[in-house]
């Protein structure tokens, strides 16, 4: 095979081994054992060596690491991979690993809500000026981002409000002010969304979601060019958030037929999406597949696919919102996404423990707002079910 084999085929195959089996055997081993003094001396000073203690690498680690680089579509050769115990040890493991006293972040004013308490609470307590933009307006990116930014966070579509970032336009301007650009994609995956391609420096998954699929593991990833990630890699070892063999192979699995659910989550969720808006029970729809999505354009330009994520704003206020979420038979309430089953939560019921009133209404958390991710589930049954619980609200 000569030409760049499909993302059906990098998801189905992944990086081949030597080994005969078929499935890759779970490695359940803290330690490995060396032949020599010499080989002990350079198991112990390689980066990431699979086969010395797995708090540094293991061998599934080595493989997931291998079939994520290739789906963001950069080289072997030149990228690779961390792999962490959840997408927030992947998220704390580059601020951590990159950030120091002094140095200036521009991140966005929405973000995930674990990361936004970083920009807020933990970077500024060790002396990290953060600079928060609406992530819409490249203005006040070009404001912010100032030749003494270190770092630039993205995350787009972002988590709840399905808001975009320009990565493209973004990424030129960190490149240009000498800042590293990191982009969260958790909510495309790599099979609808390629930010290094766009030419941001890092990505950075919850392979919690999309990669695992089936809500059966926590885990995180970095993808990133090799010096970076060499960079990366002592604090990592000094962090201790290592992906265990088990959740490494069940990630390995989830990969195998990401494409194949990420193909059934765009189509289902933009057939629902497209319904939803028309039925007067629903104030608006926010998915960005819709033309009606103020940044409908953008997501066509960056995005190949839209997810399965839409956030849904119901006509009335928050006891109206809570019928509807409670009154639903197959989405379950649920925390998380990106999996075989479909979820859903009422996003200001689901903030409201951790933000006040202003805090949300800053972060686009409407009471009437509601986030749903869309599984691989027939399509017309969760149609009945969203029709019959609008009728109950």
């Amino acid at each position: 095979m000569t030409s760049k084999p499909s993302p059906d085929t990098l998801c189905a195959q992944g990086p081949r081994t030597d080994d005969s089996a078929l499935v890759p055997p779970i490695v359940y081993s803290a330690t490995f054992t060396a032949r020599d003094a010499e080989e002990f001396g350079a198991m112990a000073s390689q980066p990431r060596h699979a086969r010395y203690y797995t708090r540094y690498g293991n061998p599934l680690h080595e493989q997931v690491a291998g079939q994520l680089v290739a789906l963001e579509g950069a080289g072997a050769d030149t990228h690779d991979a961390l792999l962490t115990a959840s997408g927030m040890g992947a998220i704390s493991l580059i601020l951590l690993g990159l950030l120091k006293a002094g140095d200036h972040v521009v991140a966005q004013t929405n973000h995930y809500m674990a990361s936004a308490k970083h920009f807020s609470e933990l970077l500024p307590r060790f002396g990290v000026r953060c600079t928060l933009v609406d992530q819409t307006d490249l203005a006040q990116w070009e404001r912010a981002i100032t030749p003494g930014t270190r770092l630039v966070m993205t995350e787009t579509p972002v988590n709840p409000t399905c808001a975009l970032t320009d990565l493209a336009a973004v990424a030129r301007l960190a490149r240009a002010r000498g800042a590293i650009s990191v982009c969260d994609n958790t909510f495309a995956s790599p099979l609808n969304q390629q930010p290094l391609v766009l030419g941001i420096d890092v990505v950075v998954h919850s392979a919690t979601k999309y990669l695992g699929g089936h809500h059966d593991l926590t885990a995180g990833a970095v993808i990133g060019p090799r010096s970076l990630i060499d960079t990366l890699w002592p604090t990592q070892i000094c962090l201790g958030a290592t992906l265990s063999p088990m959740d490494a192979w069940l990630l390995l699995r989830g990969l195998r037929t990401l494409a194949l659910r990420v193909r059934q989550h765009n189509a289902s969720a933009l057939e629902l999406a497209r319904w939803l808006e028309q039925q007067p029970q629903v104030e608006r729809v926010f998915y960005p597949g819709l033309p009606s999505h103020p940044q409908h354009a953008l997501a066509a330009a960056q995005m190949t696919g839209f997810g399965g994520v839409m956030n849904i704003v119901i006509r009335g206020g928050y006891d109206e919102t809570s019928r509807f979420v409670h009154a639903l038979k197959l989405p379950r309430q649920a925390v998380s996404l990106g999996g075989v089953e479909s979820l859903v939560v009422h996003a200001a019921a689901m903030w409201r423990g951790t933000m006040n009133d202003e805090q949300m209404r800053v972060a686009g958390i409407a009471p009437n707002a509601v986030r749903l991710s869309v599984g691989v589930e027939g399509v017309d049954d969760l149609r009945a079910d969203l029709a019959q619980a609008l009728s109950a609200s």
